[in-house]
């Protein structure tokens, strides 16, 4: 049970609580806390409270989204520009049944105390799946992904640098399942392993990733597992096809991952070519495919393994320096939803 630290306001109709500065930053430390950021996604963007789900309290449809992604058991700690807006959502949230703390003079007065802000974009996709739970797919960069399911914290090929980008997942919520296709350095980092793990947390990944950690739940092409009730997870293959690539992913040692969260199935290829096995992944409602030629697929191998495996919502990703801009025009005919985001 969480203790609230005083009233911010005498007035006896107010249903939530304000909180100054740094009782707000102590009590964002506890696990039974969300912090909510009410902003816009560009505001949110340019800096935000580490940790922090965006939903704009202005945009459309704010109570049904908050109703699906947030969890009544939690204390919701929301913030805005200077406190205005977040006094605004906390008040619906309250009217709502959720227990809410707002910040006093928002995130203004957080940098005016000089605490962490997280300035790097993070761009977020939301999906719901037909029970009417939301799936929140952040790109953090080149091939690492958090997805969040209710809340649960899913995450994929978590690196903490990568040339000059970087990661701070210490800062982020804790995973409970950690999903790394193979052992090569832009997806398989320990340092951030160690950073999102906590008691429970699961590690999935290949037998090599495994044997160099010394841990890890292993899963070989083929296999399928049930995570939890909604959550089921296959491991399907990734590999090099094209004369002189195979040594780059030999075939049957790295994993794709199929991963259904309410039956919604999401396709996250790792690192791999237009294989023919591809014909036999189905029903995909979210697929992410590489294009980082000659490591995995040329533009014109993605566009094929596009239209062969038909997602709703093709995310290209992995991409390098390759260009992915005509993709999008390429694949509108097959009625696929191409989303560039910021995995280089």
């Amino acid at each position: 049970m969480l203790a609230f630290f005083g009233l911010g306001c005498a007035c006896g109709q107010q249903n939530y609580e304000n909180l100054d500065v740094q009782k707000f930053a102590e009590l964002i430390k506890s696990s039974d806390v969300t912090i909510l950021d009410v902003r816009t996604v560009k505001e949110f963007s340019e800096g935000h409270i580490n940790g922090a789900l965006n939903i704009d309290v202005n945009g459309d449809g704010f109570l049904e989204e908050a109703n699906m992604v947030l969890d009544k058991t939690k204390t919701i700690a929301v913030y805005c520009r200077s406190g205005r807006r977040s006094a605004d959502a906390a008040s619906k949230l309250a009217d709502a049944g959720f227990k809410v703390v707002n910040l006093t003079g928002g995130i203004l007065a957080w940098q005016k105390a000089e605490l962490e802000v997280t300035k790097r974009e993070v761009e977020c996709d939301v999906f719901i799946t037909k029970p009417g739970r939301a799936i929140q797919i952040y790109a953090l960069m080149h091939a690492s992904m958090r997805i969040t399911f209710g809340e649960k914290e899913i995450y994929v090929d978590p690196v903490c640098r990568l040339g000059d980008r970087t990661v701070d997942f210490s800062s982020m919520p804790k995973a409970d399942y950690i999903l790394v296709t193979h052992e090569h350095k832009d997806h398989f980092d320990p340092e951030a392993i160690k950073q999102l793990t906590k008691d429970g947390t699961k590690l999935i990944t290949n037998a090599r990733c495994a044997e160099m950690l010394g841990s890890g739940d292993v899963m070989e092409n083929g296999d399928a597992i049930i995570l939890e009730e909604g959550m089921t997870l296959e491991a399907v293959p990734a590999y090099n096809i094209t004369e002189g690539r195979q040594q780059f992913h030999p075939k049957g040692r790295d994993n794709g991952f199929i991963i259904a969260l309410n039956e919604m199935r999401i396709y996250i290829a790792g690192d791999t070519e237009d294989i023919p096995e591809m014909s036999e992944i189905k029903d995909i409602e979210i697929a992410f495919l590489p294009c980082n030629q000659p490591y995995t697929m040329t533009p014109e191998q993605l566009i094929k393994a596009a239209q062969t495996i038909k997602p709703k919502v093709l995310f290209p990703y992995h991409y390098g320096q390759t260009d992915v801009t005509a993709i999008p025009d390429q694949l509108k005919p097959q009625g696929i939803d191409v989303r560039i985001r910021h995995y280089e």
